[in-house]
């Protein structure tokens, strides 16, 4: 019997193993990944990027670009990282709206600009005609007329004042996952350009998301589960990337404190973090399944700051551990990102793990402290 055992045994601990080391190279690549996502979006669009009104096409206009592309990736869960993406392409428009496919229907979820920004959530984008279908159907940004939108549209939204929309398809493997439908209101502030290079930042963000996601060993999604209570369920079109949502969904969840139409993340907190290490070396061992995952959720939160630091400010990077002044050089991007760190984790039981300022020295600092120069305090 004991033979018996070891041969089944042995295929099960060599898939764990090669799980774990997927997940720790996913991480590892993260900052590669988010650069070249930013490059291959650039090089992807067909012309240059227009630059917002009272901006010129220059450095300028690139950096705010760039600084939206940073906030999208700032996001850990579908909700942050959709919101994100309304939020920035608000710049570059004067009114836009995400709706979600789902079943073959476009559900509103959220807008910005509109006089009435919850109504979009009753209302549902005809599939079939338009430049709504040729952006469906091709998944390619499509600009028209908003009489194409079709009567019903227009009456319950209204119309820009020189009557041109946009309709960006947001693809996620190989699907149309959701449809942005932007506008220039009455100021006529819309930029294509700039919305296309969000919507396919934001895609592959989501990509990237959705394959670390899938890169967690099946183990520990089991580990967090907790057969006895039930599990939760959403409503049809609450997520629209279901259809790409890992299986094992933890039952110990808190309720979504959103409306029922809102998007829901792809998976929990704790199928999203990385290869753990086993209960008996794992210094979280001792805490309630609460306090682990805030404790997890606040590291990986503190890594993707400093990741996104060191990928917007290489040069700098390079400089200030040359001259062991990185504190100095970065001070106004690591000030920023710790605040937000502790708006985010300051007030929870992770606070006292200084994950942030951890972070800056493992990986900012590469471990050596003295590279953040005379004025970097711990």
């Amino acid at each position: 019997m004991a033979e018996h055992n070891d041969k089944h045994s042995k295929p099960v601990e060599l898939d764990q193993i090669v799980a774990r080391a997927v997940a720790q190279a996913l991480q590892d690549q993260i900052p590669q990944l988010q650069e070249q996502i930013v490059q291959q979006v650039l090089q992807a669009l067909p012309s240059p990027v227009e630059a917002p009104v009272g901006q010129s096409v220059g450095g300028e206009a690139s950096n705010g670009l760039v600084q939206a592309v940073a906030t999208i990736h700032a996001g850990t869960t579908q909700k942050e990282i959709l919101r994100a993406l309304l939020d920035a392409g608000s710049r570059y428009c004067s009114r836009i709206a995400l709706f979600v496919v789902k079943a073959g229907a476009a559900s509103g979820w959220q807008a910005r600009g509109f006089a009435e920004d919850e109504g979009v959530k009753d209302y549902s984008l005809d599939l079939h005609a338009g430049p709504v279908a040729h952006a469906y159907q091709n998944r390619t940004a499509t600009p028209g007329n908003i009489a194409e939108m079709g009567a019903p549209f227009a009456q319950h939204f209204g119309g820009p004042s020189n009557e041109q929309v946009l309709v960006l398809p947001l693809a996620l493997k190989d699907k149309v996952a959701a449809l942005v439908y932007a506008d220039g209101g009455d100021s006529g502030n819309l930029h294509p350009g700039a919305l296309e290079l969000l919507v396919m930042a934001t895609s592959a963000w989501l990509e990237l998301i959705s394959l670390r996601k899938q890169a967690t060993p099946r183990e520990e999604v089991d580990a967090v589960e907790r057969p006895a209570a039930p599990v939760q369920t959403v409503s049809s079109f609450s997520d629209p990337f279901a259809a790409h949502t890992p299986k094992h969904i933890p039952s110990n969840r808190p309720p979504d404190p959103e409306p029922a139409t809102e998007v829901v993340e792809v998976a929990s907190a704790h199928a999203a973090s990385a290869a753990a290490p086993a209960a008996a070396t794992d210094p979280l061992a001792g805490l309630s399944p609460e306090d682990a995952d805030t404790h997890r959720k606040a590291q990986r939160f503190a890594r993707l700051l400093v990741d996104e630091i060191k990928l917007y400010n290489q040069a700098k990077v390079a400089e200030g551990r040359r001259n062991k002044d990185l504190y100095d050089r970065l001070k106004e991007d690591i000030d920023k990102s710790r605040g937000t760190f502790q708006k985010r984790y300051g007030n929870t039981v992770a606070a006292s793990a200084e994950y942030f300022q951890n972070e800056l020295v493992r990986s900012l600092a590469e471990d050596d402290l003295s590279v953040m120069g005379s004025n970097f305090h711990r």
